[in-house]
């Protein structure tokens, strides 16, 4: 008889961790230790659950870059004792948190499944059971050879299984509340759950890294028509930030300012770098396909293809810790290091 797989449920705060109160009335966060009594159809899934929380679970509007290393060391702590982890969280910053830990955890063998709700665990029309159980039984699947089916930082929301770096939330009030413009799902849960095997990600890492640091010197800029380029001029400043994302139109387009271009190319020349990526969900920067965007290609701009801001953000922060020189860490942003970007 095969063994049955052993998971850790890491409960950080958010919709999914709350029931009603039934004399007050009001949402407050329930004892995952007696997660059973809450949700009784866990009893009938054939794995070993255990819990674990980080210290203070709060709304994930409150999640910063801290949390995510408590993450880490948490997932690094217990990486060896069990056979996957699913990490309960809020759904507003879940992209970002899932896209960090794809590159603070690297080379995992093992499945790392971000899910939560739009509706209270309580709540009798509540998403958070089939989220949380479906979840829970992606990451104690095994194959054949008694290896992860999933080796890979995931979030489940809603009937799929999208890559944590390719997601990102598009509603507040639908059950459906988030996509993955650019990849297609992992999975989608039916009658049954259906893998697209070809699109699972591998790791060709001989260990798991577990990175524990992570610099925030970022800016995220949004471009937007008639934007006051000379308010922003003062931000463009290395003394300021190391990197800046550029949320540019379309396939990564920016107006012809005077002002903004020569900002952009003094940042690059006194070693900044600037990201470039799309405010559309879906396609990717073609620097140069367009006047509007050539002088970006002409001054060093990088291009983030088709990835995700939220994936842009955290892959800057990592990058930016690592010990090598200028150059190699814009040629590492630029390539694709866990499945984050097309090309």
């Amino acid at each position: 008889m095969p063994k049955r797989s052993s998971i850790l449920l890491i409960y950080t705060g958010g919709t999914i961790g709350m029931i009603k109160d039934p004399v007050s009335g009001e949402l407050k966060s329930f004892d995952f230790k007696h997660m059973y009594g809450q949700i009784p159809e866990l009893n009938r899934i054939s794995v070993i659950i255990h819990s674990a929380s980080i210290e203070k679970p709060i709304d994930s509007s409150e999640i910063t870059p801290q949390h995510w290393i408590d993450l880490v060391k948490i997932i690094e702590k217990n990486y060896s004792n069990y056979d996957g982890f699913v990490i309960l969280h809020g759904s507003d910053t879940m992209s970002y948190t899932a896209s960090a830990l794809s590159f603070l955890i690297q080379g995992t063998k093992k499945p790392i499944i971000l899910t939560g709700s739009q509706l209270p665990i309580g709540t009798i029309r509540t998403d958070g059971k089939e989220n949380l159980i479906t979840a829970i039984e992606i990451a104690a699947q095994k194959d054949e050879y008694n290896q992860s089916v999933i080796q890979e930082v995931c979030v489940y929301f809603e009937y799929s299984l999208y890559r944590g770096n390719r997601s990102s939330k598009v509603s507040a009030n639908q059950f459906e509340a988030f996509k993955s413009p650019n990849y297609p799902p992992l999975a989608v849960a039916g009658v049954d759950i259906n893998y697209d095997f070809d699109k699972l990600y591998r790791s060709t890492e001989k260990t798991t890294t577990f990175w524990k640091s992570i610099d925030t010197n970022v800016a995220l800029i949004k471009l937007y028509p008639g934007l006051p380029y000379e308010t922003y001029e003062s931000l463009i400043e290395i003394s300021k930030f190391k990197a800046i994302i550029l949320e540019t139109f379309g396939s990564g387009n920016a107006p012809s300012s005077a002002v903004f271009q020569s900002s952009i190319r003094n940042y690059i020349k006194e070693g900044g770098i600037v990201l470039n990526v799309s405010q559309c969900s879906s396609g990717m920067v073609e620097q140069g396909k367009y006047e509007t965007s050539s002088f970006f290609q002409k001054v060093g701009v990088l291009s983030g293809s088709d990835i995700t801001t939220e994936a842009a953000l955290a892959k800057l922060m990592y990058v930016l810790t690592l010990d090598y020189d200028l150059e190699t860490k814009k040629k590492i942003i630029e390539i694709n290091l866990c499945g984050e970007k097309s090309s």
